[in-house]
């Protein structure tokens, strides 16, 4: 099993660094496309030139294509591009996929190879844990990135107010925070306000917004918006009442979060508690221990642990997250 799965991981990465070569190659490609369009190609190269030449956009959706009709048939191509667009990372899905499968390949060798014969069920657990690396991750970033903006969204919101009454149009406030703010926010209003500029109309562009951050109060900024374009009233009042919201929510959050730190660290602890016993346990005790691996009824004693203890860390955290 383990030397399958070793020849499985080094033709795996064969197969990968053809394809980086091969994207290599594309763009390399693609940069002389773009120049001799610039500068100028000779009549006698362009007319040597096939008619049939694929294009750029057709080159891209062709890599990775095996990844993407396997993401496509489980409908994981929007969510996994969704996650990688709210954390800001600039990761292509299908290159975000072999990068999960190379690690929980690599894991699941490395810990066969190390790891003694009666505990190499624990490979398993390895190989998840580092094949969900990049996505735990991606979600710690998209986190980041969500809590940065929601800090910054209330000044942002004054700023388009003053701007509005300054005499600014509301589409030139928007494109003014991206040289007022930092990013996450100057980055987004800033591709709302192109992808506005360029002819979507507001209301898609405002909606596309609210897309890709999936915040409380960016849907009520987008929703005040529309509402006034279509009934009307003073956006200017609208959005410092808005910002005054989100402000006091802020600060009942706050207080709710010291309220709820002591259940925290108790699911904390509770938590913690038998993992280190276990740790402990391979050390003073390892025979004790090796029974949950080596025998079928320790397999299905220690399984039953693991999902017990998970489900009570999700019912205390459950219990402690209180949304404002």
């Amino acid at each position: 099993m383990g030397t399958f799965l070793l020849i499985l991981l080094v033709a795996w990465g064969g197969v990968m660094a053809l394809w980086l070569l091969f994207t290599r190659a594309a763009k390399s490609a693609d940069v002389d496309k773009i120049k001799n369009r610039l500068v100028g190609v000779p009549k006698a190269k362009a007319a040597a030139k096939k008619a049939g030449e694929p294009q750029l956009i057709q080159r891209d959706q062709a890599m990775g294509l095996v990844v993407q009709r396997l993401m496509q048939k489980y409908q994981l191509q929007q969510k996994v591009h969704d996650l990688l667009e709210q954390a800001g990372l600039k990761w292509q899905p299908a290159r975000f996929i072999h990068t999960c499968l190379g690690l929980f390949l690599g894991g699941f060798g490395a810990s066969w190879v190390m790891l003694p014969s009666n505990l190499r069920i624990l490979c398993w657990v390895v190989a998840v844990a580092a094949g969900a690396g990049p996505v735990l991750f991606a979600m710690q970033k998209r986190g980041a990135r969500l809590k940065r903006f929601e800090e910054l969204f209330p000044d942002a919101l004054e700023f388009v107010s003053r701007s509005m009454r300054a005499g600014h149009a509301f589409s030139v406030s928007l494109e003014m925070i991206h040289r007022e703010f930092q990013e996450p926010i100057a980055g987004e209003f800033r591709r709302t306000f192109e992808e506005h500029n360029l002819g979507l109309p507001l209301d898609f562009a405002l909606q596309k917004l609210a897309k890709r951050v999936p915040l409380l109060d960016c849907h009520f900024f987008v929703s005040a918006v529309l509402l006034q374009k279509r009934t009307g009233g003073n956006l200017a009042e609208i959005l410092d009442k808005l910002a005054y919201v989100i402000r006091e929510r802020f600060k009942l959050r706050g207080r709710i979060r010291a309220v709820s730190a002591h259940g925290k660290m108790t699911g904390y602890a509770l938590t913690a508690i038998p993992m280190a016993v276990a740790v402990l346990m391979f050390f003073v005790n390892p025979e004790y221990v090796t029974f949950f691996f080596t025998d079928e009824v320790g397999n299905l004693m220690a399984g039953a642990a693991v999902g017990l203890q998970l489900i009570g860390y999700a019912v205390i955290k459950k219990i402690v997250n209180i949304e404002v």
